[in-house]
């Protein structure tokens, strides 16, 4: 029987993706300051939301699995794609850098186990990682961010765990606007096809744009107004499809224009409240062409 996991690519068709309901209730979501959120969560509207997020995933081929243990007291837990990778030989379970989000790796190691996904490999002691700072340029490339989430350790560990499965390429993040901010890779490129990525140039480590432009991949750049709004954080579902943030008006065009099909969401509460685009809010288990 073929496995069906192993996400070794941005842009591959999705098969097969987790997704994290939010579901904290009003208790639950008194926190919302201690982990960064601009406004107390609008639980209602974020459930609303994120179904109709679910639906756009659905209707672009993906079977989603649904996380069976929410985690409501960690209110980023709905972001599933930080806490592991996942290759063709199994997960990788990452460390977060936010020790507020420790135990999320746990949680999220058991569901995989409970999928059939094997654990490949667990980032442990001083290392850590977390899944916004990796990106996949093909199945054998993997650039890794070096944050203030992702350690070299982190790093380390994760070359290792690699090692005969992929290359890891690591970059240096800018400080920006230090520990307090969210700067993940991921916040700054989406790829959008093997020759096609939406980038936001004044942050992007410039290791990554020789990469970019030794590879012969195109970069659009988005407008400065659309960074704080997610424009650089989209998600493809297969070559020149993508689920993006409503309120990126600029951006959809210009993909648009290439040839891209844009579908879009609105994202008030589970997005723009929480600095997480659609691509934070999913953990692909399973991309590929065939």
């Amino acid at each position: 029987m073929t496995p069906t996991w192993g996400a070794q690519s941005m842009v591959a068709p999705l098969k097969r993706v987790l997704v994290n309901r939010p579901a904290e209730t009003e208790r639950e979501a008194r926190a919302w300051r201690e982990f960064g959120y601009y406004h107390a969560p609008d639980s209602e509207r974020a459930r609303q939301e994120h179904a109709q997020f679910v639906e756009l995933l659905v209707e672009a081929g993906a079977d989603v699995c649904f996380a069976r243990n929410p985690q409501p007291e960690r209110l980023d837990s709905i972001f599933v794609f930080d806490a592991a990778l996942v290759t063709r030989e199994g997960a990788v379970i990452c460390r977060m850098g936010k020790p507020l989000r420790r135990g999320e790796e746990h949680a999220l190691a058991q569901e995989l186990l409970a999928l059939g996904i094997p654990i490949l490999a667990t980032i442990r002691g001083s290392g850590t990682l977390e899944g916004g700072d990796t990106l996949w340029l093909d199945e054998q490339t993997l650039v890794v961010g070096r944050s203030y989430r992702t350690n070299a350790e982190g790093i380390d560990q994760l070359r290792r765990a690699l090692d005969g499965i992929a290359t890891v390429i690591a970059v240096p993040l800018p400080h920006w606007r230090g520990r307090g901010e969210i700067l993940h890779l991921l916040s700054l490129i989406s790829p959008v096809s093997e020759r096609l990525a939406v980038v936001y140039p004044p942050l992007m480590p410039i290791p990554l744009v020789e990469l970019l432009e030794a590879r012969g991949i195109k970069m659009l750049a988005i407008p400065d107004e659309e960074f704080k709004t997610q424009a650089s954080n989209i998600l493809a579902t297969a070559p020149n499809r993508v689920i993006m943030l409503a309120g990126n008006a600029r951006t959809a065009h210009a993909l648009r224009e290439r040839g891209v099909e844009v579908w879009e969401y609105e994202g008030q509460e589970i997005s723009f409240n929480r600095d997480g685009g659609p691509t934070c809010l999913t953990r692909p288990l399973w991309r590929s062409n065939d």
